[in-house]
């Protein structure tokens, strides 16, 4: 859809909108709120301004937006499903080897038991070793620095799909 669809959806439909972007109810409704948008800039500076004031509570329900890589088994099928789809944003991956993907696997895990929430990571662009480098990178930091890690990550991922979301 374009900027204008957008502006007149009414409230719940460009909440849910949003929604499809990033699963943080508050952000969406904010974000929704502040309609109309003069343009994408506008938009996603918005977005920028209102992610900044997301508590941890908001943060975590954006987390949960996203699926906990499995197995080794669920990460091939995700990067071959990944291949074939039009968004690439983990196309990286596709020629991961099945070490790596089990290293992911493994401390995607790790990750989650230390932190209580899913590593979020910008993949576009980035091949599986770059995400296991950095998820073993920030797998000593502490909870809040990772917050801080996972959030500026997942804003990242919500310009991405905004961007997706509203074309000219």
């Amino acid at each position: 859809m374009n900027l204008n669809e957008f502006n007149q959806l009414s409230a719940d439909d460009a909440t849910n909108q949003l929604l499809t972007c990033c699963t943080s109810e508050n952000w969406a409704n904010q974000l929704a709120s502040q309609r109309p948008f003069t343009d994408l800039d506008t938009l996603l500076n918005s977005s920028d301004e209102i992610w900044q004031t997301m508590q941890e509570a908001d943060l975590l329900q954006a987390f949960e937006g996203h699926p906990q890589i499995g197995n080794v088994a669920t990460l091939k099928e995700k990067y071959r499903n990944t291949q074939a789809s039009a968004a690439h944003e983990q196309s990286g991956a596709n020629d991961a080897d099945d070490a790596t993907l089990q290293a992911l696997a493994d401390g995607n895990q790790a990750y989650l038991d230390k932190f209580g929430f899913i590593f979020i990571v910008f993949a576009t662009g980035k091949s599986a070793q770059q995400m296991l480098d950095l998820l073993q990178a920030r797998l000593p930091n502490s909870r809040e620095q990772e917050l801080d890690n996972a959030a500026a990550e997942q804003n990242k991922i919500t310009r991405l799909r905004l961007n997706k979301l509203i074309t000219d």
